[in-house]
């Protein structure tokens, strides 16, 4: 009997893993689906950016008061969960507080977790209130209604909780030390420093032995239950961030923000055009007919690549493209935050499909990301300004999907907006964007 514990804890650790394991195939295949993309260059310079702007959140400050929230969360959330190793080991040998044998650095580490945790909590209820009372402009945008907004309070519900269950947790633990509890008291006096939870502990005085060790093992359990069941809603929350901002950063874009990329096949064809020996009669070579052509841009989510999808999972949804998007702040439709979160939803709505018949092909769906989704307005509303792209902190390119779906509409079905078909045929025919014929093109300077 006295193995049920640790039995129970296997089998609840041994389910969270295997679950997020398959969360994190079906997550690996939905991006898989991308076209392929070499990002493998530069990995030095890619190394020293994902350290500078994933780990040290460089872009994250730029705005000081919900920068330094972040930062207190981030490495809170993060320095805690190191305790989460004991608590495994703890759970599957029965142990209590395995390396309390480290003596002042463990005393030190709990210490240290304990006012992080306090901070956590503190910076949580300052986040809540920033949504939901100030009501700052970027959260509660048309596509922050519904889950969105109640996942970004859902998650921080989830942070307070378990923030809460670590403090009460360790206070009980300390009454237990301190009244000598069998399992609990070590011969070395108190395992690990409380400068936070010393303060709660002594409402547990007066209650009995058995009242307090059932308090602290339900703080326990459902605080490790807790971090599996947070750990497997990562996959269906924005907060995936966590885990994929660091491998989003280090495969995003090297290049200057307004170079754009120029279709090979296109190039080809100019180079063969300006090439005085080709011979625009000549037969293709052997097997060249048969290839299918490529398509030109994107209509749907396996016509981007596999980074832009990787971008759509990593999105936090904090909406600083949006805030400082041109077109968004003079009433367009266009916010690139949604971008990402639609390119997301059809994504999902994909990986679904999938899941239920894996012989589904999105090119036979009667939806698309075009239009279903994203709507052509949206798309000829962008200014190609970059601003959101340099507002990213997790290095997200908008921008880059927003011109593969615009080239799609130009390219393939010469949709394109009145005023910028005049535009490109003036500049077929008068090599210019105006409507003059090139020879009268000086003709204002002799206006006097």
């Amino acid at each position: 009997m006295q193995f049920i514990p640790q039995i129970l804890f296997l089998l609840a650790l041994a389910f969270g893993l295997i679950f997020f394991a398959r969360n994190v195939k079906r997550l690996r295949r939905n991006i898989n689906l991308g076209r392929d993309l070499d990002r493998s260059d530069h990995k030095s310079e890619r190394m020293s950016k994902m350290m500078r702007v994933a780990l040290g959140q460089s872009k994250m400050v730029t705005k000081p008061i919900a920068g330094a929230l972040h930062v207190i969360v981030y490495v809170g959330f993060v320095i805690i969960n190191i305790e989460v190793l004991e608590i495994i080991i703890d759970g599957l040998f029965g142990t209590h507080r395995i390396f309390a044998f480290l003596g002042p650095v463990y005393d030190f580490l709990i210490g240290s977790f304990e006012i992080l945790a306090l901070l956590v909590a503190i910076s949580v209820i300052l986040f809540w209130i920033r949504r939901n009372v100030i009501k700052i402009r970027r959260f509660i945008l048309s596509e922050m209604k519904g889950w969105p907004k109640d996942d970004a309070n859902y998650i921080l519900y989830i942070e307070l909780v378990l923030m809460a269950l670590f403090l009460t947790m360790n206070a009980a633990d300390l009454h237990l030390q301190t009244v000598g509890a069998a399992g609990y008291a070590h011969e070395a006096g108190l395992a690990g420093a409380f400068p936070v939870s010393q303060f709660i502990s002594p409402l547990f005085d007066g209650m009995s032995v058995g009242s307090v060790i059932a308090i602290e093992r339900a703080a326990w359990w459902i605080h490790i239950l807790g971090i599996l069941f947070f750990l497997n809603y990562l996959y269906y929350s924005k907060h995936l961030h966590i885990l994929l901002a660091f491998p989003n950063v280090y495969f995003s874009n090297l290049k200057p923000q307004g170079e754009f990329k120029n279709l090979q096949a296109v190039t080809d064809e100019v180079k063969m055009m300006m090439d005085p020996d080709a011979d625009p009669f000549a037969e293709p070579a052997e097997g060249e007919d048969d290839e299918m052509p490529a398509k030109f841009g994107a209509s749907d989510v396996q016509d981007l690549s596999w980074f832009q999808l990787l971008s759509s999972y990593t999105c936090t949804e904090c909406g600083r493209c949006t805030a400082e998007c041109p077109a968004n702040q003079t009433g367009k439709l266009l916010s690139p935050r949604k971008i990402m979160m639609d390119t997301r939803d059809r994504l999902e709505d994909v990986g679904e499909k999938l899941n239920k018949n894996k012989d589904y092909k999105p090119e036979e769906d009667d939806k698309q990301l075009l239009d279903d989704y994203i709507t052509r307005e949206e798309l000829w509303a962008c200014t190609t300004c970059n601003a959101c792209v340099e507002a990213c902190p997790v290095g997200i390119d908008p921008l880059s999907i927003i011109m593969d779906m615009r080239q799609y509409l130009v390219m393939e079905e010469s949709a394109a907006p009145a005023e910028l078909n005049n535009a490109m045929t003036n500049i077929e025919n008068n090599a210019a964007p105006w409507p003059y014929n090139q020879q009268d093109r000086l003709n204002w300077s002799k206006e006097a």
